[in-house]
């Protein structure tokens, strides 16, 4: 038990500096947000999608949890949060980094993941807005004040730590459980679900990577390395493996049935793109 929390803290307080930077410049926004530094967020929010692309593949999943704040309070589009979301993947460098893989094979991995999360991004805001005729809502952040019953009267930087301590509370909460179910059920046991199958190591990759823990890239990237899953799998599981953002997502932003059609994007998109890398014979 006593380990388990020691897990949970470790994974939780690594995101403390990103969950009080992202709160402290939505406070910024919202106490001091003109039309002016409104259509610039507006203007630069076309590009989005590049920069979350790029941005993610640093190995924290702090950003996928900051873009989930961000969303929910409208100042990115669904494309960047997307992209962010498909660029990163939690552990995956490190488990790299530490089982001595050659550097020019991490970068490709990397450069692979964020160019297909860029093109990815933009290609779900085209859909978005274009084809689905969805309109992105103007920015409000104040609905995440008022989803977590914020004062937000209190100044920038109190309500930036209250954000902060209750969105660091719940990720702690969630990490606990998640480390207490992956003990429970085993690595082994859950390793054993990919089989090596075509097209169903693509659907349960990707359906592991959706776990919300940092054992799911562990096992993932473990797994690729020692030959048991394919590249394409291995690309799947790790495109949708967003961290404890997509959580904080359904915690933050009261719309669900939006926030399923997101995972729903997510999951399709990761499968896609590792189902092509197969089929195009990939390797890293």
């Amino acid at each position: 038990m006593f380990d388990l929390l020691l897990d949970a803290a470790a994974d939780s307080v690594k995101l403390l500096p990103f969950l009080f930077l992202t709160y402290l410049v939505m406070e910024l926004l919202e106490h001091g947000t003109g039309k002016e530094i409104s259509g610039r967020i507006k203007r630069a929010g076309k590009f989005g999608p590049l920069w979350g692309g790029v941005l993610g593949v640093v190995p924290q999943c702090g950003f996928s949890t900051a873009a989930s704040s961000l969303y929910a309070g409208r100042v990115i589009t669904v494309g960047t949060l997307l992209a962010v979301y498909l660029s990163t993947s939690d552990e995956m460098l490190p488990v790299l980094l530490a089982e001595s893989v050659p550097i020019d094979t991490i970068v490709k991995i990397l450069v692979f993941k964020a160019v297909i999360a860029c093109i990815s991004g933009f290609l779900a805001e085209a859909v978005y807005t274009g084809i689905l005729r969805k309109k992105e809502r103007e920015m409000d952040i104040h609905t995440v004040c008022e989803e977590e019953n914020c004062h937000c009267e209190d100044g920038v930087l109190l309500s930036a730590v209250k954000h902060t301590g209750k969105i660091f509370f719940y990720i702690f909460l969630l990490s606990f459980a998640l480390n207490a179910v992956i003990g429970a059920v085993g690595e082994e046991r859950l390793a054993g679900l990919f089989l090596g199958v075509p097209v169903v190591g693509e659907l349960v990759a990707a359906l592991i990577g959706l776990i919300p823990n940092c054992a799911s890239s562990v096992i993932i990237t473990e797994l690729y390395l020692s030959g048991v899953i394919s590249p394409g799998a291995m690309l799947s599981g790790l495109l949708v493996n967003a961290g404890v953002g997509i959580p904080v997502l359904f915690r933050l932003n009261r719309n669900w049935k939006q926030n399923a059609g997101i995972i729903a994007a997510l999951y399709g998109i990761g499968v896609f793109w590792g189902l092509l890398a197969e089929l195009a014979g990939v390797v890293f």
